[in-house]
Parts: structure tokens; C-alpha cells; sequence
């Protein structure tokens, strides 16, 4: 600063002795000086030692050295499109900036509908979009990668900056969501020995460093320093409240600097108490700790707390998962949130210019068998998510925005937006195309024989459903033992999750009648009575596994499906098992083996007046069918316009559906609360569509479902309750 004064002073004096001569020689003298003033600098230039290569946080830190004037004067001038964490407040392009962002799953909702959601966001008021990376989505086998369709993260990214929504990337490899094993590839589980997910397991970092060395490279471009919308990545999810492993979480930071740079902002996601701050953040890394908390805990003693986890001047206050609703269980009442609620502790966050993520903003759907699961006091207390993800957000499962919450939450951000909010769009017309005639196109056993032995595998024991290299649906496990007078009793100490018992004599007997005996689940584990049925030789042992979604959450995230464990008849373990896989279509993958396809070939030939010859397996005692194929069809006219409707299984079991090859998930509508699966347009086509259930109990009598207009959440136990997060 002295040298330049002195240089300022000697211009002045230049300047002062060139009023006294001509212009020319003025000018001359001026250059002359100047040029000597310039040298006689450059041996001082010379000897200053080179500055250091400064990182990100680092620059600020030096920039704090300035007087306040100074520098928000230097942010004013900023041209270049940066963001950045100075002075406790974020910064975009030199000015600071207030986050009011919302969760928006592109795999949870059609590619079709991206746009139409990320619209009703904008007018909701939201400048953000947060999403996670789901990596068992993109690598649903070892090494194959899929990022076409719903998998389509680029194209979902680069949408949001069309419309001008800055994006928050939860990029793992753990992201929890309510999403099946976390977000983790279920082959994962395949591996022996066991990799321990979430830790400094060599072998768990070696298939990470595997998946970010792909998914990492592929959204670098998107960041906001390279013209793209990514303002932030996460690292992990809520490891606070997981472990405390803090060489795993400086391995993630170390991996992702490796290919997005040191410009780009990290930032962990932890309860707001300080065991899991303090277990979750990873200081000295200059990692930017955000916190959750319950919605309507008090925030500013919280956004205190974290910025004892943050360096100074780089804690801007920040809820990244304010609460609007909740999830929702099987056999629970629908969790709802009340709108005013909900408005009045966003406005408390608001008020004091903090920032804020709305989880969700529109939850969407678990499509396919992509649903997660929580557990309670053990792993036996397990707890599998609904189909519809709806989880009381302002934007319905459908898009709705026509109700309280979406206008209470509009209005509290409309207060602090500089802005005018955009209009909001209307509801999307919904319709109900009426009732929808099935037909019992086979029962289970009846495909069996037709099974190419190559899909069968024998083992002594039975085989988790990893190992037989299926990660989603259901396996048959079949095996024999001998009936004794008086009957006997079947346990099973663990299954994953649902397995239904069925015993059978050879076709000599009795015709090959199924007998179905009971259900054994993993929440409520029972024996099962096996009567005393007189075959020529021994009783065939049927036990259909249904896997509901793997654990997402907690310390039985380590969740397996299928029989883990022997399997014991009057206390003696049974030996000799067939394992049949029934994996079925997921949203992004067709296994290599699939009944439908034999299912629609057999119920084509009945549409084109052919017989059709079953096998003819007689059931008995279970409901009316047992686990069985259904098909139908229905129309829709070509003058039409093809719009969204849900599909109402009132009366029915539960099973899975799939509309036009398209898995719409799960019903259960006796445990409820849930009735009716939701059916998005794109799905639908003009003229015949089908609808084909896998029913695993009994069907509604009349073999009928209907196509609503309405979403209904008010099947089993009851009424929906209010949750106050």
C-alpha cells in the first residue's frame, strides 16, 4: 500500500509540471517518467515470494482482511458466475442470496412430467431444486449403467436450468429417501464376503470410487462455476445418525474434489443436536455443515448450534429437509401435517433471512419395487413404505396445487420474495375411465412346469435372494417333507419379508391340489401347523417370499431378502430346497426371466377364441384364488384426451400391478391406507390399454377394478392422522 501512495503522489507532481510546457513536450517527459518509475518497481516485483494457490474457502478467508466497504464494494463487480459461503450468508455472483429450495425426485416422477413439477416449484416460489442420485437406479446389475428415461439425470438437470432453478445434488452413495436399501445397488449384498456399507471397508470404497469415478464426471459440467445450475453436492446423508466414521467421510470429500474441483461447495446434511453434528460434519475439510430438524422446533437456537460446526463466517443458516409433511407405512393411518402449521414455522426461518429446503416439495411416486422400509426396536420391527410418496407436500403425488398447504407456503415465501412469484398453473385434469373387467389368466402353480430348469437353483439350504442374483419381486421355495400323524410345525426364524405356506401331494393323489396353510411375516413371526395330509410319498413344501422394499435407514440397513435362515419341521432342519426366481419388470430393467410374458401370451390366446389348457393345479383353502394372474382390458377413444387417473383396488388382497408393462407399483388395500395406485397420462395410451395384477391373496368377487378420478388414502385401519414433525 506505501509504494503505491508514493507512486500516486509522483503522478500528481508529473501532472502539476505539464501544465508549465507544450502538450509535446509534456507528453514526452510524462512517458519518460513513468518508465523510470516502472523500473525501478520491478526489482521489488522480483523479490515478493509467489502467493500461494489459494482453495476456495481460503480466498474468502483473505478477503475478510479488507475493510467491510471494501468488500462488498469488490462483490459488486464481481462479473463472473460464482457461488459462494462468505460472511455467514450465501453469495450468488457477488450478491447474497437467500435459498428457499424444495426436494424433487426426478425418479419419482415421469420423464414427461419433469417439467410440469419443476413449473409448479417456480410457482410455489422456490429458486431451488433439491435432488438426490439414487445410485441402485442407475447400476441395478454390476456394471450395467442406465441414464436413459427416468434415469435420465442430465437431461432432468439441465431442465431445471432452462427454467431457471439453481440445483442442490445429494450425490451419496448413501441417501436414504424412503428409497430401497438407501439409494444402494442391492447387488451390493451379492458380495462375500461382506462389504459394510457406509464405513472404510477398502472393498465398499473400491465399488464407490467405482460409481462417483461415472456419476461424478457426468454432472461437472452442470456445476454453477462451469455455466451449469449445481450450487452445492452432499456428501452422504445424516451420518451423524448412522456412525462416526470420519476417515470414510474424508475419503467421500477427497473423491469428490478429485473430479468437481475445489470451487464447488460440500455440504453434509445432520440432525440438529449436537451428538449427530458432531458425528456427521467434517470440519477442517471446508465442508459447509447444514442441519434438519423437526418442523416446528424452535430454529434459531439450532442455526446457533451449527455454526459451532462451521468455520467462522461460513455458517449462512440453512434447514436443508424442512419437514412440509411425512411419510407414510403399510398398515398406518395417513401422516398429514396441517397447512397453517407447516406456513407458520417456514416464516420463523424466513423472517431472519434464514434458508430453507422444503422436503418435500412434491413427493411422487415409489414406482415399481423401489419403495424403502424403516425398523424400530429390532429388525423384526419392520415397517415398508406405501407406493404413493405423496407425503403431504404442497405438490401432490398428481401435481396438484389446488390446496391449503401450496397456498400457505406461496404466501409466506411470496412475503420474502424480491420478486414476483409466477402465476400458478391449474390442477391436471384427472378422469375416471370407469370399471375395468379382469380375467384369471393363470394361477402361479400352474407356471411351474413351464419353468426352464436353467432358472431353477438347488442348494441344501435356501438361498437368500442376492445370491441367486435377483434383487426385486418374489422367490418360490420349494422342498418336501414327510407328513406325520397328527400333523406337524413349520418355522421359519427369519424371513424377508412375507412368505405365504403351501403344501401339495403329486398330482397322482389328489389331482395336484394346493393347499395354502398361512402367512408368516417378518413383523409378527409364527409358527404355522402343517396337517397331517395323507400323500404316497412326501408333501411338497411351497413358500412364496414377497420382497415389500429393503431397509433405507438405521443400523439393519444391511437387509437381505428372501429365507436367511434354516427352515425347521417338528424342529429338524429341512434340507434339499429348488429356489424359483419371480422377479417381474422394475422401472428401469426386464430380467432375463419374466412370467407376464408367458401370462399375456396365454391371455392373447383366449382374446383370439383359442382354449386355453392349464395344468389344471385344483387350490383349496385359500380365498378364492391364491396368488394368481389377472388380466384386463379398457379403452380409451381416440377422440379423447389421455389424462392422468388412479386405479382403486378396493376389495382385492394385495399383489402388484402393471399397466401396459408399466410396474405401478404395489396395493395392500386391506392393510391400507392407501386404495387406489395413481396412473400418470404418459402411461395411458389412446385406444387399448391393459392391465395386468399378480393378486397373492384372493380377488375382489366380481373380478373388477375401477379407474377414478380421485386419489383415496382411507382403506384399512382408519382415518388419517395429523403429524406435527
Amino acid at each position: 500500500m506505501n509504494r503505491s501512495k508514493s507512486l500516486a503522489a509522483t503522478s500528481k507532481s508529473i501532472t502539476a509540471m505539464a501544465r508549465k510546457r507544450s502538450s509535446k513536450t509534456a507528453l514526452i517527459f510524462f512517458l519518460l517518467l513513468s518508465l523510470l518509475a516502472f523500473l525501478s518497481f520491478l526489482p521489488v516485483l522480483a523479490s515478493l515470494p509467489s502467493l500461494p494457490s489459494y482453495s476456495h474457502s481460503h480466498s474468502h478467508d483473505l478477503h475478510f482482511h479488507l475493510p467491510r466497504h471494501q468488500r462488498l464494494h469488490r462483490r459488486q463487480k464481481i462479473g463472473v458466475r460464482k457461488f459462494e459461503i462468505a460472511e455467514d450468508k450465501f453469495w450468488k455472483d457477488g450478491k447474497p442470496f437467500q435459498i428457499i429450495g424444495g426436494d424433487l425426485h426426478y425418479f419419482r416422477v415421469l420423464p414427461e412430467y419433469w417439467e410440469d413439477r419443476l413449473l409448479r416449484a417456480k410457482a410455489l416460489g422456490l429458486n431451488t431444486i433439491q435432488t438426490y442420485i439414487p445410485w441402485n437406479l442407475h447400476e441395478p446389475e454390476a456394471g450395467k449403467l442406465v441414464f436413459e428415461g427416468i434415469a435420465d439425470l442430465v437431461s432432468f438437470l439441465k431442465l431445471c436450468q432452462k427454467l431457471g432453478l439453481l440445483v442442490m445434488l445429494r450425490a451419496g452413495p448413501y441417501i436414504c429417501a424412503e428409497w430401497d436399501l438407501g439409494g444402494f445397488p442391492a447387488w451390493l449384498l451379492s458380495i462375500h464376503p461382506d462389504v459394510r456399507l457406509r464405513s472404510s471397508d477398502p472393498a465398499y470404497l473400491q465399488k464407490v470410487e467405482g460409481w462417483w469415478g461415472v456419476i461424478l464426471p457426468k454432472v461437472a459440467p452442470l456445476l454453477y462455476g462451469n455455466g451449469g445450475p449445481i450450487i452445492m453436492v452432499q456428501i452422504e446423508n445424516e451420518f451423524g445418525s448412522y456412525g462416526n466414521d470420519k476417515a470414510y467421510l474424508s475419503h467421500l470429500v477427497k473423491l469428490a474434489r478429485g473430479h468437481l474441483g475445489e470451487d464447488i461447495i460440500l455440504y453434509t446434511t445432520d440432525g440438529g443436536s449436537r451428538e449427530t453434528l458432531e458425528k456427521g460434519t467434517i470440519q477442517g475439510d471446508g465442508v459447509f455443515a447444514a442441519v434438519d430438524f423437526t418442523t416446528g422446533d424452535n430454529p434459531w437456537p439450532i442455526f446457533k448450534l451449527q455454526k459451532q460446526f462451521n468455520s467462522p463466517g461460513k455458517s449462512p443458516p440453512l434447514s436443508s429437509e424442512f419437514y412440509t409433511g411425512w411419510l407414510t407405512h403399510w398398515s398406518e393411518k395417513m401422516a398429514r401435517t396441517g397447512a397453517d402449521f407447516t406456513a407458520a414455522a417456514l416464516e420463523k426461518i424466513m423472517l431472519q433471512n434464514g434458508s430453507v429446503v422444503l422436503y418435500m416439495a412434491h413427493g411422487g411416486t415409489n414406482f415399481g419395487f423401489y419403495n424403502g422400509a424403516n425398523t424400530g426396536a429390532d429388525e423384526s420391527d419392520y415397517k415398508p413404505d406405501l407406493t404413493s410418496y405423496d407425503y403431504d407436500a404442497p405438490i401432490t403425488e398428481s401435481g396438484d396445487v389446488d390446496n391449503a398447504k401450496f397456498k400457505a407456503i406461496r404466501r409466506v415465501v411470496g412475503k420474502f420474495s424480491s420478486v414476483s412469484l409466477p402465476s400458478v398453473p391449474p390442477n391436471n385434469k384427472k378422469t375416471g375411465y370407469g370399471s375395468i373387467q379382469l380375467k384369471r389368466t393363470a394361477f402361479l402353480f400352474d407356471l411351474l412346469d413351464e419353468i426352464d430348469p436353467l432358472h431353477i437353483v438347488e442348494a441344501e439350504s435356501p438361498t437368500a435372494m442376492e445370491y441367486l442374483n435377483q434383487m426385486f419381486g418374489f422367490v418360490l421355495y420349494v422342498s418336501e417333507y414327510a407328513a406325520k400323524t397328527g400333523g406337524s410345525k413349520l418355522v421359519i426364524p427369519k424371513v424377508h419379508d412375507r412368505a405365504q405356506v403351501f403344501i401339495s401331494c403329486s398330482p397322482e393323489v389328489n389331482g395336484g391340489q394346493v393347499s395354502y396353510l398361512g402367512t408368516i411375516e417378518r413383523w409378527s413371526n409364527q409358527a404355522i401347523n402343517l396337517p397331517n395330509v395323507r400323500c404316497v410319498s412326501s408333501t411338497s413344501l411351497f413358500i412364496l417370499v414377497e420382497n415389500m422394499g429393503r431397509v433405507n435407514y438405521g443400523p439393519y440397513i444391511f437387509d437381505r431378502k428372501g429365507i436367511l435362515s434354516s427352515v425347521y419341521v417338528d424342529g429338524s432342519v429341512l434340507k434339499r430346497w429348488k429356489m424359483i426366481s419371480i422377479p417381474f419388470h422394475n422401472l428401469n430393467e426386464v430380467p432375463k426371466f419374466n412370467p407376464l410374458i408367458q401370462v399375456a401370451s396365454k391371455f392373447h390366446e383366449v382374446s383370439a377364441g383359442k382354449k386355453l389348457e392349464h395344468k389344471k393345479h385344483a387350490v383349496s383353502n385359500v380365498g378364492a384364488e391364491g396368488p394368481s394372474f389377472y388380466t384386463g382390458h379398457f379403452s380409451i377413444d381416440t377422440k379423447t384426451e389421455v389424462t392422468d387417473t388412479y386405479i382403486s383396488f378396493r376389495g382385492w388382497g394385495k399383489g402388484i400391478a402393471f399397466v401396459n408393462e408399466f410396474n405401478i407399483g404395489r396395493y395392500w388395500p386391506t392393510s391400507g391406507p392407501q386404495c387406489n395406485l395413481y396412473i400418470p397420462a404418459p402411461i395411458l395410451r389412446q385406444g387399448e390399454n391393459v392391465l395386468v395384477i399378480f393378486e397373492l391373496q384372493s380377488p375382489n368377487p366380481e373380478l373388477m377394478v375401477d379407474s377414478v378420478d380421485q386419489p383415496d388414502f382411507t382403506c384399512g385401519p382408519g382415518q388419517a392422522r395429523v403429524h406435527q414433525n
